[in-house]
C-alpha cells in the first residue's frame, strides 16, 4: 500500500472528479493533498463540506488562516504550513507576522491567547483550562466563538495528520521554519 501516490483525475470515483474539477477551476490545481484523500470520495466530499462549512463561523477568513498556522505548526504538518502559509499572505498577513503566530510570540493578546488555547486543545485532548477560557472571553469572544475554535482545530487537524499519514509531494512554497 505505502508509499501513497497522488491519483490523477481518472483514478478517482465521479463524486471526486467533480471535487477535482471546482479545485482545477477555482484554484487552478488539484492541491496534492486533497487529490489523495481523493481515493476516497466519501472522505474528500466529507471533509471539503465540512470544511466549507467552517467558513462561516466566528472568525474570519484572515484570522482562519492564522489559526490554521498555528494548529499546522503544533501537529507538525509541513503541506499545511506551505499551503496556509500562501493563503494567509493572500489574506494580508505579512510573513512576520505569520513566522510570529506559529512560534507562539505574536505581539497581539488575541494570538497568545488563541495559540495558548490551540496549544492546549492539541496537547491535552481537548481539555482548556479555566483561565485560557476567561482570557478567551475577556477578548470579546462568547461560546458560539470557542465552539468555532474547535472546529478549526478539527478540521485543520485532519489534513495536518492524513498529511503526517501520507507524505505526498509539496506543491506550494515551502514555508519558512520558525
Amino acid at each position: 500500500m505505502l508509499p501513497f501516490v497522488v491519483p490523477s483525475r481518472d483514478q478517482l470515483a465521479p463524486e471526486a472528479q467533480v471535487l477535482y474539477d471546482q479545485f482545477q477551476q477555482s484554484g487552478g490545481k488539484m492541491p496534492n493533498l486533497y487529490a489523495t484523500i481523493g481515493y476516497s470520495a466519501n472522505a474528500l466530499v466529507t471533509y471539503v463540506q465540512y470544511s466549507r462549512g467552517q467558513a462561516k463561523n466566528t472568525f474570519h477568513v484572515r484570522d482562519r488562516e492564522g489559526i490554521f498556522l498555528i494548529v499546522s505548526q503544533l501537529n507538525g504538518c509541513e503541506y499545511c504550513l506551505a499551503s496556509h502559509t500562501a493563503s494567509a499572505l493572500k489574506a494580508g498577513w505579512k510573513e512576520e507576522d505569520t513566522l510570529a503566530i506559529r512560534a507562539g510570540n505574536h505581539p497581539d493578546k488575541k494570538w497568545q491567547v488563541i495559540y495558548a488555547i490551540v496549544r492546549s486543545v492539541i496537547e491535552n485532548k481537548g481539555e482548556v483550562a479555566d483561565a485560557l477560557l476567561r482570557d478567551f472571553s475577556a477578548l470579546g469572544y462568547n461560546d458560539a466563538a470557542i465552539m468555532d475554535l474547535f472546529v478549526l482545530i478539527n478540521v485543520m487537524s485532519f489534513t495536518n495528520y492524513v498529511y503526517r499519514l501520507i507524505k505526498v509531494p509539496i506543491d506550494y512554497p515551502s514555508a519558512k521554519p520558525v
